[in-house]
């Protein structure tokens, strides 16, 4: 059903169109775009590969809004993919996550690499944002080309014969960038039908495409490695430190900090580049085994030439990857180290104190026993004292007390003085604590 009919709201079912999901048309739509205009055999075509940012992304669609000729039909700000007659040309603009693409073909005969159908639009390429990254010549001829037109517009030394596509379809190229500008691809159609010439040109240009956006990644990791090779000795070096028992654990933590630092950085600017070349590289692939490509004896094929080149790139940001995993989990663990050598060395600190802490606890009780039988003895003195006072007292009046009152009264007083400081000192003690308990229990 296409959204017209679900617009339409008659018919059997006419509220499926309120039924339908938010994304349904959008996915719809989705399915049939990146698909480059029909090809028909004589043909030719160039296409510009522009690597642009967030913001050149966004102005890639009013610049070209604005050298689009005046039509109904114009892309938007949400659009991903466009396409449109440009006078004689056909024309399509692909917006990409990191790239943008642009594709002019001309129909007819010609010479193979002339750029004369292409001159309306030559002015284009200084209006758009972004970078080239790729810029490519492809020719459609239904005749094979001749050793004469083949020297002259390849290098002989890099020179790619293959067949495609079962063997409907046989390119030549030599992937090199050309004094114009621009590389060279040239199809000879050996039997393609329908959209057969246009499928078989657009993979061709994503397998070109993605093999350039992968290889990013490589002068990345070329870079960075020296970098990473200085990180894993200043590691080995602070690691070795860490096992050394009189080290300063705070100019250690200090440097693991910087070394962390550093690596943070390093890993922030190639992760998504690392990741990127991965993908672009499984899209290369599976380009070439879409393509079904089959070797010509004497020449190199496209297939071993994309994996000759390819593969290296990928291994070297695949090891280069794998290498600053390791170094973050190595720096992690050193980190980890570090810590446990602290957190040990801070309890032992704490054990010593809490040790030297128990002691004088002790000396205090200690003390404070010394204190609590000096105080029963000086409060029994000044009570035997204040009873001495009281018996003269009495004794001026004329009454006389017998001596073994004296004697009685001074284990009496000591007694009574003792039993009242351990009443008092069960009175201070918190309720819940009987004597020898403790508050650990």
């Amino acid at each position: 059903m296409t959204d017209a009919v679900m617009q339409a709201g008659d018919g059997p079912f006419p509220n499926l169109a309120q039924r339908s999901h938010a994304l349904r048309a959008s996915l719809s739509r989705e399915m049939h775009i990146r698909k480059m205009p029909r090809l028909d055999t004589p043909a030719r075509a160039v296409q510009f590969v522009m690597i642009v940012d967030e913001q050149e992304a966004r102005d890639s669609v009013p610049a070209l809004q604005g050298l689009l000729p005046p039509s109904d039909a114009s892309p938007d700000a949400n659009d991903r993919f466009f396409a449109c007659r440009v006078g004689a040309l056909g024309f399509s603009w692909e917006r990409h996550s990191e790239f943008v693409t642009y594709s002019f073909i001309a129909d007819g005969y010609g010479e193979p690499f002339d750029l004369a159908p292409f001159l309306p639009v030559s002015h284009w390429i200084d209006q758009l944002p972004g970078r080239i990254i790729r810029s490519t010549q492809i020719a459609l001829t239904r005749n094979e080309p001749s050793n004469a037109t083949i020297a002259a517009h390849f290098a002989s030394d890099d020179l790619i014969i293959s067949d495609i596509a079962q063997g409907r379809a046989r390119i030549w190229g030599d992937f090199r960038l050309h004094d114009n500008g621009f590389g060279r691809l040239l199809i000879q159609d050996r039997g393609l039908e329908g959209a057969e010439a246009s499928l078989l040109v657009q993979r061709l240009q994503e397998l070109g495409n993605y093999r350039k956006i992968a290889l990013l990644g490589l002068p990345e990791a070329q870079q960075a490695t020296p970098v990473l090779a200085r990180l894993e000795q200043r590691l080995t070096d602070v690691t070795a430190r860490v096992a050394e028992p009189q080290a300063d654990a705070d100019a250690v933590l200090e440097d693991i900090s910087s070394l962390s630092a550093e690596l943070a950085q390093i890993v922030a600017r190639t992760r998504y580049r690392m990741s990127a070349t991965h993908a672009y590289a499984e899209l290369c692939f599976d380009r070439i085994r879409r393509l079904d490509v089959a070797p010509v004896r004497g020449y190199r094929s496209l297939d071993d030439f994309t994996e000759r080149r390819l593969l290296p790139a990928m291994r070297t940001c695949d090891a280069f990857g794998r290498r600053l995993e390791d170094l973050s989990q190595r720096t992690a663990w050193t980190s980890a180290m570090l810590r446990t050598r602290v957190d040990t060395a801070l309890a032992r600190r704490n054990r010593d104190l809490l040790a030297s802490m128990d002691r004088r606890t002790g000396l205090q009780l200690r003390l404070q026993h010394t204190v609590e039988g000096l105080s029963v003895v000086a409060i029994s003195y000044y009570a035997l004292g204040l009873w001495h006072h009281l018996k003269e007292a009495i004794e001026h009046q004329g009454a006389h007390l017998p001596g073994w009152i004296d004697l009685a009264l001074i284990p009496a007083i000591i007694g009574a003085v003792f039993l009242g400081l351990r009443q008092i000192k069960k009175v201070k003690r918190p309720p819940s604590l009987r004597d020898g308990e403790t508050l650990d229990h």
